[in-house]
């Protein structure tokens, strides 16, 4: 009886167990939003101010230049190109600028719809087509979610598959690393090259590009096919769109191990592994999470 007790634990202890962690989470998180808004203010401030006043320094040469003018009439001048911008329409170049809804650059806005991307630049300015937006996004994010959970199954189909090749069985860390280092070839080390040569960029803008892309964050401070000055092919938009949704689902499932990793690493930390009751049943600090479709190793 003596012995019964002592090893077994009360059930509120244990359900002490299960959220401890949880505060530490929300903590860790609200610090790590704390950290990125410090870090942003110190790197990008003093640029923007440096920007801000060269930008002034421009305009009060140009009324200098241009005395028939005055700041009223730049500043007006300076609204309509910011309202065309928010339009869409290029302020550079002339009237043989192409189309921004021209089939290939609708096609990439539709993508940018459904995956939730969003990059800003571009946006329906007739009440018709936004209302079309709006309802054609409705049914076309859930779609776009089924569509890229199927392809998530596929590629976990593909890893298992990839695992059986292994010699030595429970090798799952080799099934991972193949999946990361193919995955992070096709959509995040090839790509920039590509864009790079395409629209002359640096390696690390179209890096930058291509995560942002993909993690659906979507500034919009790069896009493809946007440069007024070059001539790009018809499907260029269009295929740089179903390179995104391969992409989007395998960034996704390195999001999910990610997580997985993390709940694990925050179990192992906080919980303990083994709590029994009195009967000797073993009780688990927290009922089993859906499994992920990529086998995590333990």
């Amino acid at each position: 009886c003596q012995q019964q007790s002592s090893s077994s634990m009360p059930l509120s202890t244990i359900h002490n167990w299960q959220i401890s962690w949880t505060p530490l989470l929300v903590l860790g998180y609200l610090f790590y939003l704390l950290l990125g808004a410090m870090v942003f203010q110190l790197l990008e401030k003093q640029a923007e101010i440096h920007f801000w006043d060269q930008f002034q320094l421009e305009k009060l040469k140009f009324l200098q230049n241009y005395t028939c003018l005055d700041r009223q009439a730049l500043e007006q001048f300076v609204q309509v190109l910011m309202e065309a911008w928010e339009k869409g329409v290029n302020p550079e170049g002339n009237s043989t600028n192409p189309s921004n809804w021209d089939f290939s650059n609708s096609f990439f806005f539709a993508g940018t719809v459904v995956t939730t991307i969003g990059y800003g630049n571009l946006s329906p300015s007739t009440v018709a087509g936004q209302i079309f937006c709006v309802f054609y996004a409705l049914f076309g994010v859930p779609l776009n979610l089924t569509f890229l959970n199927q392809l998530g199954k596929g590629l976990n189909a593909h890893l298992i598959t990839l695992e059986r090749w292994v010699l030595k069985p429970g090798r799952a860390q080799v099934q991972l690393a193949i999946f990361l280092t193919t995955g992070t070839l096709l959509f995040l080390v090839f790509p920039p090259l590509v864009f790079s040569y395409v629209e002359g960029w640096s390696y690390g803008e179209g890096f930058y590009f291509t995560f942002i892309t993909l993690s659906t964050i979507g500034f919009g401070d790069y896009v493809v096919g946007t440069n007024s000055n070059k001539h790009y092919i018809p499907v260029y938009r269009s295929l740089t769109a179903i390179w995104i949704i391969f992409g989007l689902a395998w960034l996704a499932l390195v999001f999910n191990v990610g997580a997985d990793l993390m709940e694990k690493f925050l179990r192992l930390k906080w919980h303990k592994p083994d709590l029994t009751l009195a009967e000797g049943a073993t009780i688990k600090l927290e009922d089993e999470p859906e499994q992920p479709r990529i086998h995590i190793p333990s």
